[in-house]
């Protein structure tokens, strides 16, 4: 009974979210290592299984206690938010969108009342989201509008890769206008309390330029030297181990050789990609995804978050072929969080 219970989102139904959940706790190394409960509508999760070909039962429930937490049994905190009948695979609607959205609410709301140890969250479709009326560009925001977070992040990991961003869902021109000193100087703070909490004791920090060749002294841009390098200054002052700004092309080379222990992107895509590039494979005989790892992580929140860093796969949801590796990746890095705040 001392395994930490994650609370886990199932995602937009119309999409993979409830199958790889369904999966993910059909591991019994799962169970193992925490008491995992399944946030959303019990009948979604039920028809999840069948297509994951899961022959487990579904035990719904209105309150923690109720949860058994055993393998063989699929716990869901049963929100009956979704007319199965209506939901169709692949489909952007409101009603999906809110099933997904208040399943985010509900883990928050328990996290908060530390009746969860630590919240996963499967991943949602932002239009279904926004046309139920709920107006946040993604998970992060929406956890840092209902925990009240002011300084945020979005961290990636995937092995030896730590990327954290300086913006993420915003236009590309407003991400540029959004590379500033003091942001840079919080994001640098935010990465390296994170990885001191993940054992790494004095961890070496790549900051990337935003221009090409990180301006190359100026020749392509005034970023680095007006906004990115005073910010390393400053937290190399602040006794911060951190070097750049480095070219992107050549940072993210060098974080994954081991040279650097966490990076900061200056944007979703410059993150994002090499991250990807890293942790997901694509089958080319299969036309889909063959792997998919790695882990999504709100750093500066009160309560743990960490998600799957996939969409929702719309078009190959309802087919039982999606994979569950990002999810349980994400379950144990909940896990490796909650441990190292005791």
């Amino acid at each position: 009974m001392n395994k930490p219970i994650i609370g886990i989102t199932m995602g937009d139904p119309a999409g993979i979210g409830p199958e790889v959940a369904a999966k993910a706790l059909a591991s019994a190394d799962i169970y193992k290592i925490s008491r995992p409960l399944i946030f959303g509508d019990a009948k979604i999760i039920a028809d999840a299984a069948k297509i994951a070909n899961i022959d487990f039962s579904i035990n719904p429930v209105e309150k923690i206690s109720a949860a058994k937490f055993t393998v063989g049994t699929i716990d869901v905190f049963d929100l009956k938010n979704v007319d199965l009948e209506k939901i169709e695979f692949g489909q952007i609607s409101a009603m999906a969108g809110n099933a997904s959205f208040e399943a985010i609410l509900k883990v928050i709301e328990l996290a908060l009342e530390k009746k969860l140890d630590a919240t996963v969250t499967g991943p949602i479709n932002k239009e279904s989201i926004n046309l139920a009326g709920h107006h946040f560009p993604g998970h992060t925001e929406i956890y840092a509008r209902y925990t009240n977070t002011q300084d945020f992040a979005m961290l990636l990991i995937y092995e030896n890769l730590r990327v954290i961003h300086v913006s993420t869902h915003v236009p590309l021109k407003r991400a540029c206008e959004l590379v500033k000193k003091d942001r840079i100087v919080k994001v640098i703070q935010l990465l390296n309390n994170a990885c001191i909490k993940f054992g790494i004791e004095s961890p070496r920090i790549g900051v990337a330029g935003l221009n090409p060749h990180a301006s190359d002294g100026g020749l392509f841009g005034s970023e680095e030297r007006d906004e990115i390098l005073p910010a390393i200054k400053q937290a190399k002052a602040s006794g911060f181990n951190v070097e750049g700004p480095v070219p992107p092309d050549i940072l993210f080379p060098m974080a994954h050789g081991g040279y650097f222990d966490g990076c900061v992107a200056m944007y979703h895509d410059q993150g994002h990609i090499p991250f990807k590039l890293m942790g997901f494979d694509w089958d080319k005989e299969k036309q889909s995804m063959g792997s998919v790892r790695g882990v999504n992580i709100t750093v500066g929140l009160p309560i743990i978050r960490t998600s799957v860093d996939h969409g929702t796969a719309f078009e190959i949801a309802g087919k039982g072929i999606a994979n569950e590796e990002s999810l349980i990746y994400a379950i144990e890095y909940a896990v490796k969080m909650v441990r190292s705040k005791n």
